[in-house]
């Protein structure tokens, strides 16, 4: 006798199609859903089915849902936090970031290039239109998000779960400044329109489908940010030094002084 078929609850279904956006990172971590009623239009499904389905995501830690209504859950948080910690306080941190994201950020740069739909492509050009005006602004705010923007849409184009999923993480934790202060490297001299130009590179390489000219702009432009960072680093270490030395009048007694004491 043949085994019956059994059909899928509608639940299961629609708790399947959220995942996969989640997965993919349509449904980004933190990220507030619509109400349930108009979450429930928008997929053609009633709301006891979605609320079953939003029941089964929260089980398996994708979803929050609480008075202000339904997150996607940080899901990332329980290593995030504790890497942060552990991160924070060590001084190689800063040039092992960059030397790992050398080498993922190039290869997402060449993947993007390959990969990229029209929909991808839009997005690549409209931020860095965005980026170029935001250029001509004094304070470099705006024109640093559009480069966080940048990096986080390659990655998408890239079109794999796993290497979108890790750089969101390093993203959050430079987010935070655990790698570097991305404000000192916008405010360096000279730096921000040689950034605009290293955006400009990659964007444009990866828009043209040329992987090989793409993996090569982001491998520059993350080798030129470690190095300024380093630059920077280094100054502000002689000038700790040469404050130090200001200061040090405080701290050893008057030779004359003391010659009279004695």
């Amino acid at each position: 006798m043949t085994e019956q078929i059994r059909p899928v609850p509608l639940a299961d279904i629609i708790a399947q199609r959220i995942q996969t956006m989640i997965l993919e990172g349509v449904l980004r971590p933190g990220e507030r859903l619509t109400s349930e009623r108009e979450l429930a239009e928008k997929l053609g499904v009633s709301r006891p089915s979605l609320r079953a389905a939003l029941a089964l995501l929260e089980q398996k830690g994708l979803l929050i849902t609480g008075k202000s209504g339904t997150v996607v859950a940080r899901f990332l948080g329980p290593l995030v936090d504790p890497l942060a910690e552990l991160l924070a306080d060590d001084e190689r941190t800063a040039a092992d970031y960059f030397e790992y994201r050398r080498c993922i950020e190039a290869h997402a740069s060449g993947l993007a290039a390959l990969r990229a739909t029209g929909p991808d492509r839009a997005a690549i050009h409209a931020c860095l239109a965005r980026m170029q005006a935001a250029h001509g602004a004094e304070d470099p705010t705006e024109e640093a998000d559009c480069d966080v923007e940048l990096h986080g849409l390659i990655y998408e184009a890239a079109h794999n779960v796993l290497l979108l999923h890790i750089m969101r993480v390093l993203g959050d934790l430079m987010r935070r400044g655990i790698f570097y202060n991305r404000e000192q490297l916008y405010r360096r001299s000279g730096v921000r329109a040689m950034l605009l130009d290293q955006h400009l590179a990659i964007g444009s390489t990866v828009l043209a489908g040329d992987a090989r000219a793409a993996e090569q702009a982001a491998a520059a432009h993350i080798t030129f940010t470690c190095a300024t960072i380093e630059d920077i680093r280094r100054d502000e270490m002689r000038m700790a030094t040469s404050l130090r030395r200001i200061e040090r009048q405080d701290l050893v007694a008057d030779s004359a002084a003391s010659a009279r004491r004695g």
